[in-house]
């Protein structure tokens, strides 16, 4: 079984929200899926990534679309907090 990292879509119409997923390659785009590993809200840029369990499923294998690739680039250039 071949496993990608992708997203999923969910929200209103012309209000998009974003899933990011682990899942069988040959699902469906909002098909099932093996675990949830963060969301984006491209309204807003929001991207919340647990890096821990994207880690995990790369090292077993997993290959993730471009989309998440730049997404994951993105956030992890993001500041994380407020130092001061």
């Amino acid at each position: 079984m071949a496993v990608h990292i992708r997203l999923t879509r969910a929200g209103a119409k012309k209000a998009p929200y974003y899933h990011i997923i682990a899942a069988d390659s040959r699902s469906r785009r909002d098909g099932r899926f093996l675990e949830a590993l963060g969301s984006y809200r491209p309204s807003t840029g929001e991207v919340k990534i647990d890096e821990a369990l994207v880690e995990k499923w790369v090292k077993n294998g997993a290959r993730m679309t471009e989309t998440v690739r730049s997404l994951l680039r993105k956030h992890a250039r993001a500041p994380q907090g407020s130092e001061g």
